[in-house]
């Protein structure tokens, strides 16, 4: 397989595999069939078995690491699924869609708060339009709820703290993603075990009497989690970041699109404006981050030459 023929289907497959989970998880939530925090740490089972497979097959190698440095992590790995998940459940998957985006202001807060990391005016300024999105879509959210509302602003949280501790603990612990993610997913298992009795008691919750299309359904939920991991990895190593960025874009307008169409989601021309001033933001981000990052390295070329 040519190397194009090779990205485009990372590329294809990535988007196939990420809109399947989404759709798919909002049907297992609206039909009960599996409750949040148990199908969470399934999949993180059966992407860690995956995973393995994958070391196997020599897609990576495994580094010693002591888990002593991964137990936060791990737990804001859990924390960032879980309310991720219990938003797609309460929120239209069109206003789910929409909050994630504000990780994006999420991060440069917490880079800026903790790590003292200076933005240039031009990306503060893309983070207005993100968040006036956001705001448009809950208020004029025909389905709107007070829980959803709320774990929606958890998950961003801890979505935001999840994806600055992923960078420091890469550099940190010299790991890349898959590396990462072979310790942080059996990790993250193992502390919802605990969290489920405790949070979901009724084991009963889940139907004794399964139809063929219901197991299925958590099935390709669970293999689609991981392929979702995988094939990400593969285009963040192999593409270049606009590639990654663009495909991000994309799947955020599937997305909506695919929640809008399958699940009859009526959305009000407030809302809609709203996700189009969202998506706006987030492309200029985009655009001027990774303008300012080339510009950065012409600086460093110039000064390595010079000496």
């Amino acid at each position: 397989m040519n190397s194009k023929l090779k990205t485009s289907f990372y590329l294809f497959a990535n988007i196939v595999f990420s809109i399947t989970i989404i759709l798919l998880n909002k049907w297992i939530y609206s039909h009960k069939i599996f409750p949040n925090i148990t199908l969470s740490m399934v999949h993180f089972v059966v992407t860690f078995l995956g995973l393995c497979v994958c070391e196997r097959l020599n897609f990576f190698d495994v580094k010693s690491v002591h888990l002593n440095h991964l137990i936060v992590l791990a737990l804001c790995f859990c924390g960032f699924v879980v309310f991720t998940n219990l938003s797609l459940e309460y929120n239209s998957v069109g206003t789910f869609q929409v909050a994630k985006m504000l990780t994006t202001p999420g991060v440069v807060l917490i880079q800026a708060i903790y790590y003292r990391k200076q933005f240039s005016i031009p990306v503060k300024l893309t983070l207005l339009p993100i968040i006036v999105g956001v705001t448009l879509c809950f208020c004029y959210d025909i389905q709107f709820n007070l829980f959803g509302t709320i774990f929606a602003i958890v998950g961003v949280v801890i979505t935001s703290l999840y994806q600055v501790l992923v960078n420091s603990k890469q550099s940190e612990l010299q790991l890349n993603a898959m590396q990462l993610l072979y310790y942080q997913a059996p990790l993250s298992a193992v502390f919802l075990c605990f969290c489920i009795p405790i949070l979901e008691p009724s084991v009963a919750s889940i139907p004794h009497s399964w139809t063929a299309v219901e197991m299925i359904m958590v099935l390709v939920s669970c293999l689609a989690a991981l392929f979702v991991n995988l094939t990400t990895y593969w285009i963040i190593g192999n593409t270049s970041p606009l590639t990654y960025n663009m495909l991000g874009h994309s799947k955020f307008i599937l997305i909506t699109l695919g929640g809008w169409h399958l699940f009859e989601e009526n959305m009000s021309t407030n809302q809609w404006f709203g996700l189009s001033l969202t998506l706006f933001g987030i492309v200029s981000y985009t655009h001027i981050k990774m303008r300012e990052q080339a510009q950065a390295v012409i600086v460093v070329e110039k000064e390595q030459l010079l000496k």
